[in-house]
């Protein structure tokens, strides 16, 4: 088995692999991460996700959509199914973009952006002698795109940049129906106003045509239900968790509920064939999402009657939020440096290197933590420099690589069907000693069934160097004697179990968003309605 046509021999990949992953920082969603991004939750990027499509997908990995990358960039954290009247509309002063290196030398090669358009209907009602215009979003049911009773009608229009993502060749991508324009579904009200919220998203995933592929691609931008699963409370309360659970993998949900379970977010999702992301022999393939505003908002002292028009912007666009791997500006980046980093690119990610080989993460853990002085000491710590900058040499990494933070994913690894995919990506199928290896998961892109966070504390806190016990590409210091919590530091999880959150079988792999009212949407409806759609 090859994972491409550079790559070394499975026996050579597993080594690399094991002595590889104690590269990653302790990382999660992306949830309110930095000071400005906290108060700007329309473009707060949450998490990234980027997969060889497995819908349908054989064990051998053929059939289906193998051959398929699927891209997710999740925006606007936490909400809150009952958000109504006005829910969570994106922001049209702003573009969301999703940036593709295809040759390792850290810059954009393709941007798939995003604008939106919220154009108000002003449905009114006779109300005695007066006409007046209704407060809601709706007036009525609705089970199409764009229906009637819809008082403020989302559409997005997608663009498809390649080079620079300010200079480079723009190409407007059509609606088959016609236009530029595409409708956006509304958020899940609830079951009165949409009594079958799977078959009217549905009707919102698009095939499209993308300049010079020959595959037709899909797009779905919507609501979708939190996919991320994390005790997020008790971490940021000081790791406010029995140590006992925390550290024995075997008590996984024993004690702590998902935080998040309950909120839903907002997805941009694209499946694109990998032919139309590589560059000729290279197979690796870098992601990271932006969201940029303009750089002049004034408040309007006496704003007009009409829809979002208490702000006026203009001048030039101005990023404030990027991601790639995940939770890396929450829990890696120092707090002086939080919107420094959400701002910057990343060919200038060495300003940001201390971060990553003298993390802090680990110390504080220990401090926190009735566990001693647990923090590795194989410093300066390489092992997170090669995965985080640089990716995995015969998994992920590019031949011509340029060392830069973002998620990085092999288009020529198989694809495995959900039933086989290992809830801790390649750190657990080599953990775990299965055979063959999925060697498809977490840090080689990330699925949504993938539990980043337990993969990332065991890895920071020396798991992995615990596995490898010194290894060519890390050299002699990362080894079991620089790991202070010994194997007790291959079972840290966060007391949540990722691979039990609700997911669909395809396309746009999220679930259904939970309603504002009239209970939790039925799975196999969605998974109905998502096949229909194809």
């Amino acid at each position: 088995m090859k994972l491409a046509s550079r790559a070394p021999t499975l026996a050579l990949i597993t080594t690399a692999v094991l002595a590889s992953l104690a590269a990653l920082p302790a990382q999660a969603s992306s949830h309110r991460e930095a000071p400005s991004i906290g108060g700007m939750p329309r473009v707060d990027g949450t998490d990234f996700y980027m997969f060889n499509s497995y819908e349908g997908v054989a064990a051998n990995g053929s059939g289906g959509r193998a051959g398929y990358v699927t891209l997710i960039a999740n925006y606007l954290p936490l909400q809150d199914a009952y958000g109504g009247p006005n829910y969570f509309k994106l922001d049209p002063n702003a573009i969301y973009e999703i940036h593709i290196d295809n040759n390792g030398d850290a810059k954009e090669d393709l941007t798939f952006q995003f604008k939106f358009m919220n154009t108000l209907k002003g449905i009114t009602l006779p109300i005695g002698n007066q006409v007046v215009p209704i407060p809601l979003t709706q007036a009525g049911t609705v089970s199409a795109p764009n229906a009637a009773a819809l008082n403020v009608n989302e559409k997005f229009a997608l663009t498809l940049i390649r080079g620079d993502r300010r200079t480079g060749t723009a190409t407007a991508i059509n609606n088959p129906a016609g236009g530029t324009w595409f409708d956006k579904p509304v958020d899940n009200i609830g079951t009165k106003t949409i009594a079958d919220y799977p078959a009217y998203a549905a009707q919102h995933i698009y095939s499209v045509s993308l300049p010079g592929c020959a595959m037709p691609a899909k797009v779905f931008v919507g609501q979708r239900q939190e996919a991320f699963a994390v005790n997020l409370g008790p971490i940021f309360d000081l790791v406010n968790a029995d140590v006992g659970v925390i550290t024995d993998r075997s008590k996984i949900n024993a004690a702590a509920a998902n935080s998040i379970q309950d909120k839903n977010v907002t997805s941009l999702a694209l499946e694109v064939h990998k032919s139309c992301l590589t560059q000729g022999n290279e197979t690796v393939i870098g992601g990271w999402t932006t969201a940029s505003v303009r750089q002049s908002q004034i408040v309007n002292a006496t704003p007009p009657s009409g829809y979002d028009t208490a702000v006026k912007t203009g001048g030039g666009w101005v990023q404030v939020s990027r991601l790639g791997n995940p939770l890396v500006n929450e829990v890696v980046i120092g707090l002086p440096d939080k919107d420094k980093f959400n701002a910057s690119v990343p060919t200038g990610d060495g300003q940001f290197a201390t971060y990553v080989t003298n993390p802090t993460l680990p110390a504080l853990l220990s401090a926190v933590l009735p566990i001693g002085n647990a923090a590795p000491t194989n410093l300066p710590r390489l092992d997170l420099v090669t995965t985080f900058l640089t990716g995995i040499p015969g998994v992920n990494q590019p031949a011509n690589v340029v060392g830069s933070e973002m998620l990085r994913l092999n288009t020529a690894v198989p694809a495995r069907p959900f039933a086989m995919q290992n809830r801790l990506g390649i750190v657990g199928t080599l953990r775990d000693g299965e055979s063959p290896p999925d060697l498809a998961g977490f840090p080689n892109g990330r699925r949504p069934k993938d539990d980043v966070v337990d993969v990332s504390l065991a890895a920071v806190m020396g798991g992995l160097c615990w596995l490898n016990n010194g290894g060519a590409l890390f050299g002699p210091a990362c080894t079991r004697a620089a790991v202070p919590l010994g194997a007790t530091s291959l079972e840290l999880h966060d007391g949540v179990d990722q691979a039990v959150v609700p997911l669909l079988p395809g396309f746009p792999y999220l679930n259904t968003p939970l309603p504002g009212a009239g209970g939790a949407p039925a799975s196999t409806t969605a998974t109905t309605a998502i096949r229909r759609s194809r």
